[in-house]
């Protein structure tokens, strides 16, 4: 089955939409709807939503040509967040909602309204690929002793993924180690640079940091830092920083205070049931106590002001930018939710410290509350690409399913996974939807070409990944077919010296993808319109004023799709080594129909 879906009228947040996103209380903002001539829509008005009451504002003609109509809207800007949906005649009835899911024959909730904030946007630099970096395992660049902690690793050694030394097997990667190799990140098209923490701590992993105050000694130091970040932007590349605003170690200094007295300002960082021997930790987990954000002090010292953790590391000498660790239960034990206080107050103090600094948060589902605009600028874009995707092109799996604490992936054909995609993104605004981490594989995955099996399907994931909208993330290794199952066994090091273990195909299609992504400004910030979602296949444009991307995926062998030359135009140029195509004697573009097989091409003339 097949929804043809190019003749739908159309709206999103991107420029050919909304020319002027960045909005001003007490102003306007004009916002604007493609109505193809295929479809039967005449009139359009605009809900948007004041001072908590609804509203409807009449959509006039802007322009139109032969293949579309454009309508545009003026709506006042009365609250910080604009919220609004479009109403359309057409349709069976005459009467049809289009929202940030999609376009529907009936009343609809305010959830996936669409967007507009007045909050100040993030910086343009942020829609570049980043490239996420576990330290301990990219490149060592000098022999360091061994904490009493670890069980020191020969480079070549077998990852141990299983058991308590998991976290105590220490390879000794370092930050002099990354710089070494800056050239072959930079020839993946990647503008940032996402370590995990760099923090002493008692952990390979380094999420149970043991302070905050200094760089690992056994990364190099803050003078490595200081290097690495150097040598980075001398090639136009930024580092963003991982920061646990919800927990530390047990051995964190903060925490060592609070154990010695029960009377210490450090205390009331952590939520104590029995001084001191009971305490909250993340999951249980006795190594990882909770912190308290009702204590003041705790959050002057962790991210609130100038003095601050959040402010100490942005600058030359370090990031540009900070994901926050499992930001979804920050702030947030039993009664207390503060995670929207703690979000807020983490980017004013950064647009303090740096103006032009970004926010990330960790989040593995629907994150939308968190992203209006005041706090989050993104986040981990598990949800609403990695799930869909990995279960569009994951192989069937065993039914029933064995879920845990986390649901199994199920095998969904293309039409789920798009209404899967489409229902998560809609309900998040789209700065935040751009800003989005879009990942196939992070530190806490199997490593995709494990996951899928078949390398065709990781050239359609990988495809989808330099494509869809949001930024993309690398995950190293994945760039050379790193083969893995199992999340800490996944954490394999980088071989460096072995090139015969490079999947050398994968990081050429790699290198071409991530490069034509950083020449064009539609697949960095353009919006998305489906035209064809099918079982097996999966078509979509990228547009931005001045360009257009066309993107065609197939997890296998399908009918072709056909589309209009009065559509994308009687030329298709192919891009990252993809094909050229021509319209034919019928006017028709007919895209390949083979697969697994991903193809992506700028319209010519569009």
């Amino acid at each position: 089955m097949v929804d043809a879906v190019w003749s739908l009228p159309h709206h999103d947040g991107s420029a050919m939409y909304v020319p002027e996103p960045n909005i001003t209380l007490g102003g306007t903002v004009d916002v604007f709807l493609r109505v193809p001539r295929a479809s039967d829509v005449t009139s359009a008005w605009v809900r948007v939503i004041s001072d908590g009451e609804p509203e409807l504002v009449r959509a006039v003609v802007d322009r139109q040509d032969a293949h579309d109509q454009w309508l545009r809207a003026t709506l006042p800007v009365v609250n910080p967040v604009v919220s609004y949906r479009w109403l359309l005649d057409g349709g069976p009835y005459g009467y049809q909602w289009l929202n940030g899911t999609g376009l529907h024959g009936h009343d609809v909730a305010d959830a996936a309204d669409f967007r507009l904030s007045a909050y100040g946007p993030p910086p343009a630099w942020a829609t570049a690929t980043m490239y996420q970096i576990f330290p301990d395992r990219f490149a060592k660049s000098a022999d360091r002793p061994a904490p009493a902690w670890a069980r020191p690793a020969a480079w070549d050694d077998p990852v141990i993924g299983e058991g308590p030394d998991t976290p105590r097997q220490l390879f000794g990667g370092d930050l002099d180690g990354i710089a070494a190799h800056l050239d072959h990140i930079a020839s993946l098209g990647v503008g940032t640079i996402y370590l995990t923490p760099f923090f002493p701590a008692e952990s390979n992993h380094r999420y149970n940091a043991s302070t905050f105050s200094v760089v690992d000694p056994l990364l190099g130091g803050d003078a490595a830092m200081a290097r690495l970040a150097a040598a980075a932007r001398a090639r136009g590349i930024r580092l963003m920083g991982d920061l646990t605003t919800n927990h530390c170690g047990d051995t964190h200094e903060w925490f060592q205070a609070a154990l010695a007295d029960a009377a210490a300002p450090e205390a009331s960082f952590f939520f104590f049931t029995s001084h001191p021997h009971s305490y909250a930790g993340w999951w249980g987990l006795r190594e990882m106590p909770i912190f308290d954000h009702r204590s003041a002090e705790l959050r002057r010292r962790l991210y609130d002001g100038p003095d601050s953790v959040v402010a100490r590391w942005l600058g030359p000498h370090a990031l540009d930018a900070w994901r926050i660790d499992v930001a979804n239960m920050t702030g947030i034990h039993g009664g207390i939710d503060l995670g929207h206080e703690v979000a807020t107050t983490i980017r004013r103090t950064m647009a303090q410290a740096a103006a032009e600094s970004f926010l990330q948060a960790e989040s593995n589902h629907d994150a939308s509350r968190d992203l209006l605009g005041d706090g989050y600028q993104g986040t981990m874009n598990y949800a609403a690409f990695a799930r869909p995707l990995w279960q569009w092109l994951l192989p069937p799996q065993a039914r029933p399913y064995a879920h845990a604490k986390y649901p199994l992936l199920p095998n969904l054909p293309g039409r789920l996974a798009v209404r899967a995609m489409r229902e998560l993104s809609g309900v998040t605004p789209w700065q935040a939807t751009l800003h989005a981490m879009n990942l196939i594989g992070s530190h806490d995955t199997h490593r995709v070409a494990s996951l899928l099996g078949d390398a065709r399907l990781v050239d359609v994931a990988f495809g989808m990944l330099a494509a869809y909208p949001g930024i993309p993330m690398i995950y190293a290794g994945d760039e050379i077919g790193l083969a893995t199952m199992g999340p800490e066994y996944a954490r394999v090091p980088m071989p460096w010296a072995h090139p015969e273990r490079w999947d050398q195909r994968r990081l050429a299609t790699t290198r071409a993808l991530f490069q034509a992504r950083a020449r064009s400004v539609a697949l960095q910030r353009g919006g998305l319109r489906w035209l064809s979602i099918g079982d097996d296949a999966l078509t979509f444009l990228r547009e931005a004023p001045g360009e257009a991307v066309l993107a065609h995926a197939a997890r296998a062998s399908h009918a072709p799709v056909r589309l209009p030359a009065a559509l994308v135009g009687a030329k298709l140029v192919g891009l990252a080594g993809t094909a050229d195509l021509w319209a034919d004697g019928e006017g028709m573009i007919t895209l390949p129909a083979d697969g697994p097989a991903f193809g992506m091409w700028q319209l010519n003339g569009m």
